[in-house]
């Protein structure tokens, strides 16, 4: 009888066990899911681009600044995430730390590595259909470049009744030379002379001249040289400051930097930083570049945070949805195929979890608002796992936090004058073991946007009859197809949408901030506070 008894409970042990395993693995096919669609990447210009500032990012070779090996040793990472692009911030060599002011445009900066460095990374991002852009600084070189410093020698050795010569000295037109000093903070005597030069941001950046076509000509060779080192485009720094003040100068320049690039590489992006409203930077497509970057939705006041930190009927979910009608329609106005570059932060402002008062669900959601987009989404590195930094720029370039421990390889060290910054989110290593990080949202975002191309390339239409302030309620149609997207970007309150009017419709993914699932039952879904749910 014992005997029967021990092979009774074996068996009923064996069966619950089984029972329990079956469970797990439908359980676990539940979570998986829409996780498990095949990606649909189209190889065009509408990506998910991943921002590196290289000095902070990952260490190669022990001395604790970042470099281009230390990028290539991240490519599975970033790969990983699903992003299919990547924008360095300037490369070439400077005496700044984060080298917005050049001395030589054709060459890496000996901290970063070597030309043969940066030809590896270009070869292995081509390897991973990743589009490499790097940043482009048009607007002024380093006092130290020679163009520069060969203007600034010639000027100081003319005798003071003779007038500057460009015959003498080619490079006295590549720069805004004047003799006299002008009533503008901005101007900078050279040496004791009586000249001065135009420097809008400060004096170790000298503005350059437009005017002269040899300059031009100089930059042309520059862009030819990069776009064979394979670059798949540029960033173009401070667009607006070519002719401060005159847009139709600017576009000008914009016009023929984009009509050089495309002649030589076609399929080339460029995107440009006019740091102006959407009135201001939408005016800018005229010139043929791809696309601007949409200061409208991002940092402390706009869209984005007022989305989600702000009540009221002008800044709810419906608001939001009416935003991104706006700015496409504002967009479109200038070119039809012109592409929107969104972005919640970049290296010019604080992170985005101080605006978020580092609450998790907030810095999550606002990652859906920015990712989920139209155009080409750009993520700042380290705000994909909720990094800290804010006040002086050096704090918002900090070290990626890939280790709780300082000294872990591929650690950086970060700016000299950076102030210590305390990461209140755990670090990258331990946020990719955890389901529920900022790090798996973020990539679930991004995983969404790569399986689902009408997100990125949609043309946006905003589903009045959803009234409920907390919810936005939003169709994206391209090549035929339309899918709908929902946000309940309410805190607390789960929200119910009746969707019935058009048809019967799968859930084709979704994003919650605390894992609740969402759910569609005949035609209603069901979505728990801070969720997105995608439908076709």
């Amino acid at each position: 009888m014992k005997r029967e008894f021990r092979v009774f409970r074996k068996s009923f042990a064996l069966v619950l066990a089984l029972a329990l395993l079956l469970s797990c693995l439908s359980g676990c096919g539940a979570e998986k899911g829409w996780r498990a669609r095949e990606t649909a990447v189209i190889d065009d210009n509408y990506r998910t681009w991943y921002e590196v500032f290289v000095y902070s990012f990952c260490d190669s070779d022990g001395d604790q600044i970042g470099d281009l090996q230390g990028v290539i040793s991240k490519l599975d990472y970033i790969e990983d995430m699903g992003f299919n692009g990547i924008w360095l911030m300037p490369v070439m060599p400077s005496d700044s730390y984060h080298k917005y002011d050049v001395k030589d445009y054709l060459e890496i900066d000996p901290a970063y590595g070597t030309m043969a460095d940066f030809e590896q990374l270009s070869a292995e991002c081509e390897k991973r259909g990743i589009k490499l852009i790097v940043d482009l600084v048009l607007n002024h070189t380093s006092s130290e470049h020679p163009w520069f410093t060969a203007a600034c020698e010639y000027l100081k050795s003319l005798a003071p009744e003779k007038e500057p010569s460009v015959a003498e000295c080619p490079y006295y037109e590549y720069y805004h030379f004047v003799k006299g000093r002008p009533d503008s903070e901005n101007w900078y005597q050279v040496g004791s002379t009586d000249y001065y030069y135009e420097g809008i941001f400060w004096s170790g950046m000298p503005d350059v001249n437009f005017e002269s076509q040899a300059l031009r000509k100089e930059f042309e060779a520059v862009m030819d040289f990069w776009l064979e080192k394979g670059v798949g485009g540029f960033r173009l720094d401070a667009v607006k400051e070519f002719y401060s003040g005159s847009l139709t100068k600017n576009v000008e320049v914009l016009s023929w930097v984009n009509d050089y690039v495309k002649a030589v590489k076609p399929d080339a992006y460029l995107v440009g930083e006019a740091w102006e409203g959407l009135g201001s930077y939408s005016q800018y497509y005229a010139s043929g570049i791809d696309s601007f970057f949409d200061f409208d939705f991002a940092g402390p006041t706009g869209v984005i945070s007022k989305t989600i930190n702000y009540s009221g009927a002008e800044n709810s979910a419906q608001a939001y949805a009416k935003a991104l009608v706006r700015v496409q329609n504002a967009i479109r106005e200038n070119r039809e195929d012109a592409i929107d570059a969104p972005f919640f932060v970049n290296h010019d402002m604080a992170r985005a979890a101080g605006y978020m008062s580092y609450d998790a669900r907030k810095v999550k959601m606002a990652g859906a608002l920015n990712v989920l987009m139209s155009g080409s989404a750009f993520v700042y590195y380290g705000e994909e796992i909720g990094m800290t930094g804010s006040g002086k720029d050096e704090n918002k370039r900090a070290p990626m936090y890939w280790s709780a421990d300082p000294a872990a390889k591929g650690m950086t060290k970060g700016p000299a004058d950076m102030e210590p910054q305390e990461n209140q989110f755990p670090c990258a290593e331990e946020q990719r073991k955890d389901r529920n990080s900022i790090y798996s949202f973020y990539k679930d975002a991004i995983l969404l946007r790569n399986q689902n191309p009408e997100i990125a390339r949609g043309t946006v239409a905003r589903l009045e009859e959803v009234e409920d302030l907390d919810i936005a309620a939003i169709s994206k149609t391209y090549g035929g197809e339309t899918i709908y997207m929902l946000y309940n970007i309410s805190e607390t309150d789960e929200k119910q949408v009746d969707l019935g009017q058009y048809g019967e419709l799968e859930l084709v993914g979704y994003l919650s901030a605390d894992g609740v699932e969402v759910t569609v039952e005949d035609g209603t879904v069901t979505l728990p506070s801070y969720s997105v749910a995608v439908l076709r």
